[in-house]
């Protein structure tokens, strides 16, 4: 069966974290491997810009009409595992939301994950951008991942062969900026523990996350990278802008780098405290930040 678009496509604020986005054109949902074969065609012939869409967690688009076609990736196959002499490879969906993996793997009783816990996203979502958190990145468990192209279809890619950098994936060995790929499925590389101890060492990350940062809020998470040796947010906490708000966005009043949706934000305020927080911290630092998450405009 053809694929079908829906059209007009949802608004981002729908399909967002940070719950900030208009309208777009469309948006096709993937589910089987079948669906691919036909998306390259379907490109094609409509107009717009292709965007692929995992959870949104990591997304600040803009209000207004929105010239885009989003892919939804719906990829839900559950996670198996595979036994090996001194490791476990675990094989799961790129539409699968990487909390529900990450339950999978505490009553499996396998650990590598732990310090991921708190992080919304899906898996696809979470490799394309190399998410991270207290020292462990999907560079550091990923094994190979399954990546659709429109040159090449659908393939699997050794992680030996990618590039990673911080929140950065690239099927490149060589780190080529650009190019398109869909993270369709992903296999980890785990260790074999105990279910009690794997879900101790999640309750802790969760403990620890929810004491210094806004883990419920309306967010996108971290919104500038660290810059070399420094913490985007201390910087932005010692120029003040801990809780600055502006209509209903705000920079968090626990974690000055998260910037929250208090209610009904508007994402030209969400860019104003963006250009506020880059031009202090330039100004009284001599440090330019660079934005972590994504502008979709």
């Amino acid at each position: 069966m053809a694929l079908n678009i829906r059209k007009p496509g949802p608004a981002l604020r729908e399909r967002t974290t940070l719950c900030l986005g208009g309208s777009t054109l469309g948006e096709v949902i993937l589910r089987a491997d079948a669906d691919l074969d036909h998306l390259f065609p379907l490109l094609l012939t409509e107009g717009g810009r292709p965007f692929i869409l995992g959870a949104g967690s990591n997304i600040l688009a803009l209000d207004g009409d929105l010239d885009l076609v989003l892919l939804k990736v719906e990829n839900q196959r559950e996670p198996v595992a595979e036994a090996k002499t001194d490791h476990v490879l675990v094989r799961v969906g790129g539409g699968v939301k990487l909390p529900h993996l990450m339950g999978w793997a505490a009553r499996s009783g396998l650990s590598g994950l732990e310090n991921l816990t708190g992080i919304p996203g899906s898996v696809g979502g979470a490799v394309a951008m190399n998410a991270g958190s207290y020292g462990t990145d999907m560079a550091a468990v990923l094994h190979r991942v399954r990546l659709w192209t429109p040159e090449n279809g659908l393939n699997w890619v050794s992680a030996t062969d990618c590039c990673f950098a911080y929140r950065r994936f690239s099927p490149d060995k060589a780190c080529a900026p650009g190019g398109r790929f869909l993270v369709w499925e992903a296999e980890f590389t785990l260790q074999a523990s105990q279910s009690d101890k794997v879900l101790a060492a999640m309750r802790y990350t969760m403990a620890r996350k929810k004491a210094t940062q806004p883990v419920t809020a309306k967010s996108a998470g971290c919104v500038f990278k660290n810059p070399e040796g420094e913490s985007a947010g201390k910087l932005l906490d010692r120029a003040g802008l801990r809780g600055k708000r502006i209509g209903d966005m705000a920079f968090s009043d626990l974690h000055a780098n998260f910037l929250v949706n208090l209610g009904k934000g508007r994402s030209a305020d969400a860019l104003e405290l963006l250009d506020m927080g880059r031009s202090l911290v330039q100004e009284r630092f001599g440090i330019r930040l660079e934005t972590e998450v994504l502008v979709l405009s």
